[in-house]
């Protein structure tokens, strides 16, 4: 049905209302929320900036890598300055302290410091790759990992806000980590504490809580979930270690669910699939559901046994 401008009106007035109503959802006469979009760019630009030649501006020479190293970092300064100074801001003001005579200076040290920290979140990222190749036969070289994978994406996405996350920065590394996370279906919190050498093979569904912590070495599968035993107490909750701790060359198969805050999974341990765990597992110890007992259509049961090899491959 047509509406007429009077029915339009009376919409506007409602809508206006609630504004006032319900102001934590809405934004008004304030200019400091960062942009969404700007925070996609400069993921885009950090991507190019940490993969030269595989992101980007291509056919790059080493004539042309001071200049367009540069050129990035000069760019790229200027851009987070004004995102996380917003960002900053923004929390400021909505936490009703007023004035902030200090964010414009705070949001420079932050940059600065977090540029310092690429060459390392790079080496970091190289293990990243050298896993991922070791652990996928299908993987044809680390040229496909970096400009194919989704959880190599998901995981460069995550180091980067990880380390905003890190410098107090509101906002911004979370917006990065669910930009990945709309792209790829994996859910890292950039709170997440993750070692070197990690692969996620195929990727979709995983979700990695804020308190998680990973050691060196761990791979996970599609559909793991290392999360909370409970969220019933809400806000109370925060800063509370909430979700487990994945010790170091830990293996965790697909759609296996890892939760709590005391669970711990000890060096070396292998997680079967479709396991629900929610107390700590000794190192070197593999967990596995009990084999299903299937039923055939005019046959008779019998229990399903599969011997699982030391390691498999999906």
């Amino acid at each position: 049905m047509q509406q007429v401008p009077g029915d339009i009106s009376r919409l506007t007035d409602a809508l206006i209302s609630s504004y006032d109503v319900h102001p934590a959802t809405a934004y008004i006469g304030s200019n400091f929320l960062p942009n969404r979009d700007t925070i996609i760019e400069v993921t885009a630009l950090l991507r190019e900036l940490l993969f030269p030649g595989f992101f980007g501006r291509q056919n790059l020479t080493t004539a042309d890598l001071s200049f367009h190293v540069h050129s990035l970092l000069t760019r790229l300064r200027d851009v987070l300055f004004d995102q996380i100074r917003r960002a900053i801001r923004h929390q400021h003001q909505r936490s009703g302290k007023g004035d902030c005579p200090d964010c414009d200076s705070t949001a420079l040290a932050t940059v600065d410091e977090f540029l310092g920290s690429l060459p390392e979140i790079r080496r970091i990222l190289a293990t990243d790759a050298q896993a991922a190749f070791d652990g996928d036969p299908a993987a044809g070289s680390i040229d496909e990992i970096i400009f194919t994978y989704p959880g190599y994406f998901a995981i460069t996405v995550y180091r980067l806000a990880h380390e905003l996350h890190r410098l107090a920065v509101p906002l911004i590394p979370r917006a990065m980590t669910e930009y990945a996370h709309s792209l790829t279906g994996i859910d890292i919190h950039p709170g997440a504490q993750v070692g070197e050498y990690f692969f996620i093979d195929h990727g979709t569904g995983v979700v990695i809580g804020e308190t998680t912590d990973i050691g060196r070495n761990v791979k996970i599968y599609q559909g793991v979930t290392l999360g909370a035993l409970s969220t019933r107490g809400g806000q109370t909750l925060r800063g509370t270690k909430r979700h487990p701790t994945i010790e170091d060359d830990v293996m965790v198969y697909p759609n296996a669910s890892i939760l709590g805050g005391e669970t711990i999974v000890g060096k070396g341990a292998t997680i079967n699939g479709n396991v629900f765990v929610t107390q700590s597992v000794p190192a070197n110890t593999r967990v596995s559901v009990k084999h299903p007992e299937l039923q055939y259509r005019n046959r008779p049961a019998r229990e399903f046994v599969q011997n699982y090899p030391p390691d498999f491959q999906i």
